[in-house]
């Protein structure tokens, strides 16, 4: 078996840095998000959220740069040739997930879609399970780079999670769309509960690839 360590990327420290805080965005960008959701839900779109909001804008502005530095690192010193395709496509599709945080915060800031409080806890719910599914995947993405035999692990709790948040976003759109909202209502809202789940999609998507990648390494 071929064990793939950051010391792959000893030919450069700061690839090796810039890797490890790029994994770092995603958590802070899950756990900004739903501080973010909470506060929204309970006191709408006032200065704590839009500060939260803020946050998670930089968040994803520092990814983008990290992201950048990692590819740039990886054709100027020409490592890994063989198997920088799969990396460079790996780093491409976690960057979506932390553009996906920042992308949803957003259209709450944007809309301030009104949320009925006999929705709040399932929006929450399903917030927290899309979180979830990124917080795995950043788990599976450390893993492929410092330990494969443990990525299936971690896949297989987001493969789970997503599910779950499958299950909760449809729940969700069930007791809208039974509710006597406008029509107009329901649709916004459908919007931010698909944006939610998207998430955890997107991380699904990630796993998918990865354990392809892990599985040609492994060979």
């Amino acid at each position: 078996m071929f064990h793939l360590h950051l010391s792959l990327f000893s030919k450069t420290r700061a690839l090796e840095n810039d890797i490890d805080h790029f994994h770092d965005k995603l958590l802070d960008a899950g756990m900004t998000f739903m501080q973010a959701l909470k506060i929204y839900l309970n006191s709408g779109r006032n200065a704590d959220f839009k500060k939260h909001s803020k946050q998670i804008k930089q968040i994803e502005h520092n990814a983008d740069e990290l992201r950048r530095s990692i590819e740039n690192n990886l054709y100027g010193y020409n490592l890994i040739p063989d198997q920088r395709a799969d990396v460079l496509e790996l780093i491409e599709n976690f960057d979506k997930v932390i553009n996906k945080f920042d992308e949803v915060t957003y259209m709450f800031f944007a809309e301030a879609p009104v949320i009925p409080e006999e929705y709040r806890e399932t929006f929450i719910e399903l917030g927290q399970l899309s979180a979830d599914a990124a917080e795995n995947m950043c788990k599976a993405s450390r893993a492929f780079f410092r330990d494969l035999s443990a990525v299936r692990d971690y896949a297989q709790k987001v493969y789970f999670v997503e599910h779950e948040s499958d299950l909760s976003s449809r729940k969700l759109l069930e007791q809208i769309f039974a509710s006597s909202l406008s029509l107009a209502e329901k649709l916004q809202l459908r919007q931010f509960v698909d944006g939610i789940a998207e998430i955890a999609d997107e991380a699904e998507d990630f796993i998918d690839r990865l354990l392809i990648f892990t599985i040609k390494r492994d060979l």
